[in-house]
C-alpha cells in the first residue's frame, strides 16, 4: 500500500486547504495537489493527497471514500503510477489513425 492517494469526483471549487482539513482526521497530511487545467487554472475535479504512513493512507481511504463534498460523492483510492507514453490515435504511435503522424484525425459520425 502506498501513501499517495487519488481523490476523484471533486467539486471544481475545492482547494488544497479544504482537502487538507478533510484528510487531517485520518492522519498526517504530507502534501495535497489539486490538478488544474494549464490554460484556465481551473481545478479539473481530481487531486492527489500524500499521507504520512501507509496505515494513515488506508485509514483515509476507509473514512473518506464515498463521503459527499459539495454534493458529490468522493472517490478515494491508492494512486497508480503515471503511465508513460501518451501519443494519440491507433497504437499510441502517430498523430492519427493511420499512424503516419500527419496530425490529422479521422473524422466519423458519433452515432
Amino acid at each position: 500500500m502506498g501513501r499517495k492517494l487519488y481523490v476523484g469526483n471533486l467539486p471544481y471549487q475545492t482547494d488544497e486547504a479544504a482537502l487538507t482539513s478533510l484528510f487531517a482526521p485520518a492522519g498526517t497530511v504530507e502534501t495535497v495537489s489539486v490538478v488544474r487545467d494549464q490554460a484556465t487554472g481551473r481545478a479539473r475535479g481530481f487531486a492527489f493527497v500524500e499521507m504520512g504512513t501507509d496505515e494513515e493512507a488506508q485509514a483515509a481511504i476507509t473514512q473518506i471514500n464515498g463521503v459527499e463534498l459539495g454534493g458529490r460523492a468522493l472517490t478515494v483510492n491508492e494512486a497508480r503510477p503515471k503511465t508513460s507514453g501518451g501519443g494519440g490515435g491507433y497504437g499510441g504511435g502517430g498523430g492519427g489513425f493511420d499512424g503516419g503522424g500527419n496530425g490529422r484525425r479521422r473524422s466519423e459520425p458519433r452515432w
